[in-house]
């Protein structure tokens, strides 16, 4: 089980739907002449974001747990601790960290 800060990080720095993860994961897998399986698009590690996401607090694993610090400590690395805020930047840094579940143009849920 993973405990409540990190859970509430990892869902600060996860800032897209698990609908607009799915998307982009689609959407950027997708070539002029194929498309990835619906459950194959995307990195290993956005998959598993994606997995995480439709996961209740008490189903995550100790696999999950660290795919979830993961993400939260490349997001802050990237973004700096405190700043979370929409943020425009290379479409290159955004397309990266949006296939983790942060999109740094979109406002921090509940924010």
């Amino acid at each position: 089980m993973v405990d409540d800060e990190l859970w509430d990080e990892f869902h600060a720095v996860v800032n897209m739907t698990s609908r607009q993860l799915r998307d982009w994961l689609a959407t950027r897998d997708a070539g002029e002449e194929t498309e990835a399986l619906p459950d194959q698009a995307g990195t290993p590690t956005g998959r598993h974001v994606l997995e995480i996401l439709g996961k209740r607090k008490t189903d995550v694993t100790d696999d999950d747990a660290r795919v979830m610090r993961e993400v939260v400590d490349e997001v802050r690395a990237e973004r700096g601790d405190g700043a979370l805020e929409p943020t425009a930047g290379d479409d290159a840094w955004r397309h990266r960290l949006m296939t983790i579940g942060h999109d740094p143009l979109q406002p921090a849920p509940g924010g």
